[in-house]
């Protein structure tokens, strides 16, 4: 007769229950409340609502601020964590603390300190206004302010894996004569790319919703800088609640399905890097 192993955690039963449990309080719930105050609209009021011209166009900055925003964060996200990893300098401990400062620092401050930087009187924003670039109160100024709070996801994502990663593969292709470019590109980049694609993913998704510190900075112009999560709370302010949940629930779905094409591309990527594996 087998003994029965000892479980750390209760079992299957017990945790399956507390697992399901926390997630209907924390995400399910709030997900079906944006139906239940949706569906009080009807299907044209609904369309009506969500394709206003005035909203439309936010959703078209919300987007396009956050994409452009990610794909910076991943290149510069993919060098801090290799400057992290692979060199010793001084204060090294120090900037890696930093890195995880927008998580820690309330976005209301940090929308206040990015936009008093940007301005045309402030340090960043005279020296760009010499060349005719303005910062503060424009696109630009939005995407400024999600790469500050999204680029600590794709370090965080990158650099366990560059620090696990074997310096035999690189010694070997070096060996066989391979570029420095032909190496990061063939041997380290593939092994970079599922961590990568979750990094990305998180920071785009908090990039979408992101409110406190761009709310200072975007200027909230119709039509040009106005974001949407701006329009949820004024529709908020207003008591319009069906009215914000509808706008809410298209930006939730066009979340999901681009989080979700995200993991489908790095299952993709994973399949691919176990056969070359195997």
């Amino acid at each position: 007769m087998k003994k029965r192993s000892k479980r750390v955690i209760p079992g299957f039963g017990i945790s399956m229950g507390i697992t399901i449990t926390i997630l209907s309080l924390v995400v399910l719930i709030p997900l079906a409340s944006l139906i239940i105050y949706s569906s009080t609209l009807s299907l044209g009021e609904f369309v009506e609502t969500v394709t206003r011209p005035r909203v439309l166009y936010s959703f078209w900055v919300s987007f396009l601020t956050a994409f452009v925003a990610t794909l910076v964060n991943a290149v510069m996200g993919i060098v801090i964590a290799w400057v992290l990893v692979r060199y010793e300098f001084p204060g090294k401990k120090i900037m890696d603390g930093i890195i995880e400062l927008p998580f820690a620092l309330p976005t209301a401050v940090a929308g206040i300190s990015l936009t008093s930087l940007t301005t045309d009187q402030g340090i960043l924003g005279k020296f760009f206004a010499q060349f005719g670039i303005k910062i503060a109160y424009t696109k630009l100024g939005i995407i400024f302010a999600l790469i500050f709070v999204g680029i600590p996801f794709v370090v965080r994502s990158v650099q366990p894996v560059l620090e696990k990663f074997e310096g035999t593969y690189e010694e070997a292709a070096s060996v066989m004569g391979a570029s420095r470019a032909t190496i990061f590109w063939k041997v380290i980049f593939p092994e970079l790319k599922p961590a990568l694609f979750t990094g990305a993913g998180l920071a785009f998704g908090r990039c979408i919703g992101e409110y406190g510190s761009v709310v200072f900075i975007a200027g909230n112009t119709p039509f040009d800088t106005e974001i949407t999560p701006l329009i949820i709370m004024s529709e908020l302010q207003a008591f319009e609640y069906p009215k914000a949940t509808s706008i809410a629930l298209v930006m939730l779905g066009f979340s999901f399905l681009i989080l979700f094409a995200v993991n489908m591309i790095q299952s993709h990527n994973m399949k691919i890097l176990e056969g070359r594996r195997g």
